[in-house]
């Protein structure tokens, strides 16, 4: 009776737990696309759009280490409650400014930086937690739902934020956003972390770890996983990397091909459809048996996406075709990012320790990100006095590079010696 209480619970979970993220997300990316959009209409730079992103990743870059650590020592519903309250302030606070003296870059940039904070504690937080959340058998089932509820907040923010840019003020996005951090706060307040969870309990009388040898206990443990050592390595320079895109993107087609807000908006809407669609496949379908090598693949594709996006740059084609090319293209590194971020994020739900979670997906977060606001600053400049598609390029090649080298088949058998057997890789190409 009470496993059927535990599993009806984790059932409501899921769904909360979805919807919550569905909600919080519609307005952080409505928040994101508006104030991206005023940055590059109000100075038409590539590098004042890429600070912004900046002020995004370095704070939950330096912050990530200390929020694995506060995840895995306190109340990780406490966490993520106070996180999401602090969001909704922050938004206040910019929409007080926005009323009383007009936006300015350094009120933008000081939101970003605190935002950027409270995402990574609830974040890493919720991330430690879905083990503790929803039971074993439907942990896939769980990241598959979650990607689902962003990708369908992504579809839907760029349209709405693209059609309601330039015919609505600012102050509208802010409040829309605090809408739905607030009704986000309700739902999260409902679920009971602790479920599953599978921490171990403090002893009376134990000597508590001080937070460097706590965070030096999860960087021993994290060493002793050589798979996720890998992982790490590979999104330390393919996440650098991506900074070609990250940043490119919205200023090629927003500034080079000068493509109109409500268009913008749609592609960005495809990007979302691709995420979305394929988030629905891995949400039905059994776990993916070689995380690594699928990821790989993926990570390929991602290079030739890259060259992809460089292609009007070089031809001449009309608004429509331009339009309907990066609708295709975003809708397929959509697709892509799943294939790639899904198994690897549900082999690390299983395989780390929940005492350990808060550490090492902070760890992993901090290692991962921490070029990202190099290549922000490096390919801001670079597109500001180099042309684009060179840089794309370039970048596709470098991407596609690393990943053989550090991918290469001799470590994927290393991790997965049963490839030595020969036909299990076939198989695992033709389910993803």
């Amino acid at each position: 009776m009470e496993d059927a209480l535990k599993l009806k619970k984790a059932t409501y979970h899921l769904w909360t737990f979805t919807i919550s993220k569905l909600i919080s997300t519609f307005g952080a990316n409505v928040y994101s696309f508006a104030i991206s959009f005023y940055i590059l209409q109000m100075t038409g730079s590539a590098t004042n759009f890429a600070a912004n992103l900046i002020c995004s990743l370095l704070p939950r870059t330096i912050a990530a280490p200390f929020v694995g650590y506060v995840a895995d020592n306190y109340s990780r519903k406490a966490i993520v409650i106070c996180s999401q309250i602090a969001t909704t302030m922050a938004i206040g606070g910019l929409l007080i400014v926005s009323l009383h003296s007009g936006l300015s870059l350094a009120a933008i940039y000081t939101t970003t930086c605190i935002l950027s904070i409270t995402s990574t504690f609830s974040g890493v937080t919720f991330s430690s937690s879905i083990t503790g959340l929803v039971d074993e058998a439907r942990i896939q089932k769980a990241m598959s739902l979650n990607q689902m509820s962003i990708s369908f907040a992504s579809i839907g923010s760029p349209a709405v934020g693209g059609l309601l840019f330039g015919a609505v003020s600012m102050p509208v996005f802010l409040i829309i956003y605090m809408i739905a951090s607030s009704i986000a706060i309700v739902l999260e307040s409902t679920m009971n972390f602790k479920l599953f969870a599978k921490r171990k309990g403090k002893v009376e009388g134990e000597k508590k770890e001080s937070m460097w040898q706590s965070m030096k206990a999860g960087f021993n443990y994290l060493k002793l996983q050589p798979l996720l050592i890998i992982v790490i390595w590979i999104a330390l320079l393919v996440n650098f990397l991506l900074g070609a895109f990250e940043v490119g993107y919205s200023y090629i087609l927003i500034e080079k091909l000068k493509m109109n807000s409500q268009h913008f908006g749609l592609t960005q809407g495809a990007f979302a459809v691709g995420m979305l669609v394929m988030s629905l496949y891995f949400s039905v379908r059994k776990e993916v048996k070689f995380p690594l090598l699928v990821s790989k693949r993926g990570i390929l594709g991602m290079g030739a996406i890259l060259v992809g996006i460089s292609i009007p740059l070089m031809m001449s084609l009309s608004n429509l075709s331009i339009f309907a090319y990066y609708v295709v293209l975003m809708f397929g590194f959509g697709t892509i990012i799943i294939i790639v971020n899904t198994p690897l994020q549900v082999m690390m739900q299983k395989q780390i320790d929940d005492d350990y979670k808060g550490r090492v997906f902070s760890l992993f977060e901090t290692m991962a990100m921490a070029l990202m606001p190099l290549g922000m600053v490096l390919y801001g400049f670079l597109y500001d006095v180099l042309p684009a598609q060179w840089i794309l390029i370039l970048s596709a090649a470098l991407l596609i590079g690393v990943v053989l080298l550090l991918a290469r088949p001799a470590v994927i058998k290393r991790v997965y010696p049963e490839l030595d057997k020969g036909k299990e890789p076939k198989r695992e190409v033709e389910t993803v």
